[in-house]
């Protein structure tokens, strides 16, 4: 499971490199694009501190999370007024299709970094400190198939409050769970 989220961390982080490929994109086409280029730098940024390979920055964390937080929740809806999809955007029909579920994954994404953003100064878990048998695992995490925080049942979602009190790398992973969610089901798949 730890392997899988890091390379949706990585994957999530090429979408910085992605931008460069929507040159023709203008309007609220292009702000999405750019704020989605914003997210996906600062997930490059966070990612090899969540893996050890550089040494953990709080301050770090709670820039990259601000960018989150600016760019989620109603301000990443906005961006997405019916009829804004078509070349260049990677955006589907899915989004208008499935309104509620985008719209529940955006605000999911904030309160994802909003957490990560207050667990910044409780610092990394070492191995085995996360709580990922419940948290993270299959049936019961996250990502669970019914009872985790995308799993569809209501009351089970993270909260902020919980993400705050956790190593930060909760909230790191719950950011790059929900950003995954999302691109599954609503961006097409890069050629």
């Amino acid at each position: 499971m730890q392997m899988k989220i890091w390379i949706t961390a990585i994957a999530i982080s090429g979408v910085g490199l992605a931008a460069l490929a929507h040159s023709g994109a203008t309007g609220v086409m292009k702000e999405r694009m750019d704020a989605m280029g914003e997210m996906g730098d600062a997930m490059k940024r966070l990612a090899p501190m969540m893996r050890g390979q550089t040494g953990y920055d709080p301050d770090v964390v709670r820039n990259a999370a601000n960018t989150m937080i600016g760019h989620a929740g109603t301000q990443m809806t906005g961006l997405f007024p019916e009829g804004s999809n078509g070349a260049p955007s990677e955006a589907l029909d899915a989004i208008w299709e499935d309104w509620e579920e985008f719209a529940a994954l955006a605000e999911a994404l904030r309160t994802s970094a909003e957490g990560m953003k207050l667990a910044a100064d409780n610092g990394l878990a070492g191995p085995g400190d996360m709580p990922g048998s419940g948290m993270m695992g299959t049936d019961q995490g996250m990502m669970g198939t019914g009872q985790g925080m995308m799993g569809g049942t209501p009351g089970q979602m993270m909260t902020t409050e919980m993400l705050a009190e956790m190593p930060v790398n909760a909230g790191f992973m719950a950011v790059t769970q929900t950003c995954s969610a999302c691109h599954q089901k609503f961006r097409a798949e890069d050629n």
